[in-house]
């Protein structure tokens, strides 16, 4: 039986308990607080005047393309890529609105380095030129040629090395059938219990369980444990659970274990092209962005309704991993700009037919200057979004220390 600790909250006291958390996370650094304020990035997108930004296609974008949100994600079969690997603002929208948060979310990881601004500036020329190179008519994958940053590489080794084994240590801490009760695991309500084990008693759900190719799809699938999951930063708050299967006949015996993650999917604040066709549902949506922009990612989901409320549920694989930008130094900053804006660029690419790629890439091309080789309309937004963001952290910081002596 699990032991709980007094500290760990109960269902009724976690929206308090986790509002503290995500503050704490925004509170550490400049870059934290980039990723953990999506809400200010939009809300400077909707101060801008018309033609401030260029028009890009109507395409499946992130909407909030930070650094964190890029990393390996294996696919059924086993392949591993580095894709986007979380579209929960994922919209119908204007490329150009990926391009600008990356190149905030690269600029604040600088900053956070200690790097000059003369490295701001030339991460920017490397985000632009990544990102086109995806757009040439001899690029397939949308994989530039440029020695990949050390971070990639890494982050990669790990994820092609990695078993059930790490994924237990890593997550639930052990390889038991069981999920410990901690700081990232809390108990889950009686009703909460009951409709998890009634969401997986489904034939959809028995089905994403056994969607790897090395399970049979017709494998028993017996619901061990769950917990509400402390996962995330900008999306504290909701709905989100770890669910603990075993597959097989008698997976005590010969351990085939699945940890499904359950998340609350609502509804987008980044801002899409009106007229465009997208799913109602926001399960659906984040969904339907991640086949267009994570293939390997979007096969492995699935929509549900959850307590009344719009949820997707995926396997969570020892692949799935992000890239972590730590102590960046001149040339490795410059390496994983390119690196990044060319992931993203091949996400965007693969929607467009030549035409678009081709006419998209010359509005890219407009705005030039002779001392900077990044579009004015980059480096302005950039620069911006900086300014704003810096003093909105800063007194982030001054009412976090008000309120925690």
């Amino acid at each position: 039986m699990k032991s709980r600790s007094a500290s760990i909250p109960k269902p009724d006291e976690r929206q308090r308990a986790l509002t503290g958390t995500r503050n704490l996370k925004m509170a550490r650094s400049a870059h934290a607080y980039v990723r953990g304020n999506t809400s200010k990035f939009y809300e400077w997108l909707d101060s801008l005047k018309p033609g401030s930004l260029p028009e890009g296609p109507p395409i499946w974008i992130c909407g909030d393309c930070h650094v964190g949100n890029l990393g390996p994600v294996a696919d059924t079969a086993g392949r591993v890529e580095i894709q986007i690997r979380d579209l929960d603002q994922s919209v119908i929208g204007n490329p150009a609105h990926d391009l600008i948060r990356l190149g905030l979310s690269l600029s604040s990881a600088a900053r956070s380095s200690d790097l000059p601004g003369v490295v701001t500036a030339k991460m920017l020329e490397q985000i632009i030129e990544g990102y086109e190179s995806a757009f040439d008519e001899t690029s397939e994958s949308g994989e530039d040629s440029a020695i990949s940053p050390e971070s990639a590489r890494l982050v990669m080794r790990r994820a092609t090395r990695r078993s059930w084994r790490h994924l237990a240590k890593e997550r639930i801490e052990n390889t038991k059938p069981d999920i410990p009760l901690g700081r990232r695991f809390w108990p889950v309500s009686e009703k909460e219990q009951t409709a998890l084990e009634t969401l997986f008693e489904s034939k959809g759900m028995q089905r994403l369980a056994t969607l790897l190719r090395s399970r049979e799809n017709d494998a028993p699938v017996e619901f061990l444990d769950a917990a509400y999951w402390v996962k995330g930063c900008s999306s504290l708050g909701r709905l989100r659970y770890a669910v603990l299967l075993g597959i097989g006949e008698d997976s005590a015996k010969t351990p085939d274990f699945c940890l499904m993650d359950i998340k609350e999917a609502a509804g987008a604040a980044a801002p899409h092209y009106p007229g465009t066709s997208m799913p109602q549902d926001n399960a659906e949506r984040v969904i339907e962005g991640a086949r267009h922009l994570a293939p390997f990612l979007g096969e492995r989901m699935r929509a549900e309704r959850f307590l009344n409320k719009s949820v997707f549920v995926r396997e969570l694989l020892p692949q799935d991993l992000k890239i972590e930008l730590a102590n960046l130094t001149h040339d490795e900053a410059l390496r994983t700009a390119r690196f990044l804006a060319n992931i993203v660029g091949g996400a965007h690419a693969r929607q467009m037919d030549a035409a678009m790629r081709k006419a998209w890439k010359a509005d890219l091309l407009k705005n030039r200057s002779s001392s900077l080789d990044a579009p004015s309309w980059l480096w302005r937004s950039t620069v911006d979004l900086l300014v704003s963001h810096e003093g909105a952290y800063l007194e982030h910081c001054r009412k976090y220390a008000l309120d925690n002596p």
